[in-house]
Order: C-alpha cells, then sequence, then structure tokens
C-alpha cells in the first residue's frame, strides 16, 4: 500500500497488528457525511465514491477512489466529523486503522506522516482545479476536464475510461444538469473528441485537452 511503502520491517509489523480487514458490499457507505467514525479505512480492492449532499439532497460527485486510497485521515487529524460521504461502486475490502494506533502511528513513523501529508495535499490541488473548473469554465470545458482526468493509457497509446460513467453521474462531478451533459456529450461524440465503445469503454482524444 503506498501509504505504508516507506516503512521499514518493524514500523510495519506494528501497524499490521492494529489493522483489522473489513468488507463492504456494493453500495454500503463506508463513511457518512456529518458524522465521525474514529478510523483510518485504505481501499484494499474495489471501487468508492467521495459525494456531498446539501440540505435539499442535491449531491455532488468529489472522487472516484480507488485502490491504495484512504479515507477518514482529515477527521481523525482535527476531530472534526467527515466532510463528505464515501459509499462503495462495487463490493470493495479495506483496511482499518482506528484512532489510538492511528495516532501512536504518525509520531513514531515520519515516513507515514509524510505520506498522509503529502495526499492531503493532492486533494487539495484537486479541489483547487474543481474550484477553478467551477467558477471559470462553461459546461464543455468541466466535461472535459473530468474526462481527461478518468481517462488513462491502455499501453497502445490511446487515452482510454475503462469504467463506464453514467450521464447522471457526469452530471454530478460538473455541477450540470443531466440534460445539458448529455448534449455535451452528443456534439463531443459527433465531433470526434470521444467514442464509446461496445463494452461501454470511452476513447479519448488527447486534443479534447483544447476545450480545457
Amino acid at each position: 500500500m503506498p501509504l505504508f511503502s516507506a516503512l521499514t520491517p518493524s514500523q510495519s509489523a506494528s501497524i499490521a497488528d492494529a489493522i483489522v480487514k473489513r468488507r463492504f458490499k456494493r453500495g454500503e457507505m463506508v463513511v457518512e457525511q456529518g458524522k465521525k467514525t474514529d478510523a483510518l479505512f485504505i481501499i484494499l480492492t474495489g471501487r468508492a465514491r467521495v459525494t456531498s449532499a446539501d440540505s435539499r439532497g442535491r449531491e455532488v460527485i468529489l472522487a472516484t477512489l480507488q485502490p491504495g486510497d484512504y479515507i477518514g485521515e482529515m477527521s481523525l487529524i482535527d476531530d472534526e466529523p467527515h466532510s463528505a460521504t464515501v459509499r462503495t461502486e462495487i463490493q470493495t475490502d479495506v483496511l482499518m486503522l482506528n484512532r489510538a494506533a492511528f495516532s501512536r502511528c504518525l509520531p513514531e513513523n515520519s515516513s507515514m506522516a509524510y505520506n498522509v501529508m503529502r495526499g492531503l495535499v493532492q486533494r487539495l490541488r484537486h479541489a483547487d482545479r474543481k474550484i477553478e473548473s467551477l467558477a471559470l469554465m462553461d459546461v464543455y470545458g468541466r466535461v472535459a476536464r473530468s474526462l481527461i482526468e478518468f481517462a488513462v493509457d491502455d499501453g497502445l497509446g490511446n487515452l482510454k475510461i475503462r469504467d463506464k460513467i453514467s450521464r447522471q453521474d457526469l452530471a454530478k462531478m460538473v455541477g450540470a444538469s443531466r440534460e445539458m451533459v448529455s448534449r455535451v456529450m452528443k456534439d463531443l461524440e459527433e465531433r470526434g473528441f470521444v467514442h464509446t465503445q461496445a463494452d461501454g469503454s470511452m476513447l479519448v482524444k488527447e486534443r479534447l485537452s483544447s476545450l480545457t
């Protein structure tokens, strides 16, 4: 796991003694916005979605978490409730480290503390990009940026989004209506920026970045 990659064998053994493995079913909540869980969750396998909702039930998707990502470190550091809800998209296995063990590990393991700090900085940068896109970009730009962020090199020189993204989910990511996002996606496909394949995956042309 990246969070523990720089630990010595003795440090790894100490943390391993405090870790508990847990399995979450598809759609199950890992942490809930506004509540505390007093544990750090590290994704071992599977995928989870980070969302935030207002009092009217309107929801925005903030991020998608993959194996190696972790959840709950901010609440453990400042003892405040979770700022977002994390729910699994598929069956997901996690490693759990309770508050006492986490608090003990950070002062004893500077490499782990550094990795946690690095993760927080990455999330802050992601949040900055999100704020920038919402404030300065039109829907085309926001959709294009989201697609590029999801795309990875498939090893054949193509940018590919392997997991199917629904129009509704994409709308929640970019802060627009589903109808507007559907129109944008149809236009992007007609102009050759993206191509949806039979299996639901999507090829993304690098020139899509010109819209951001």
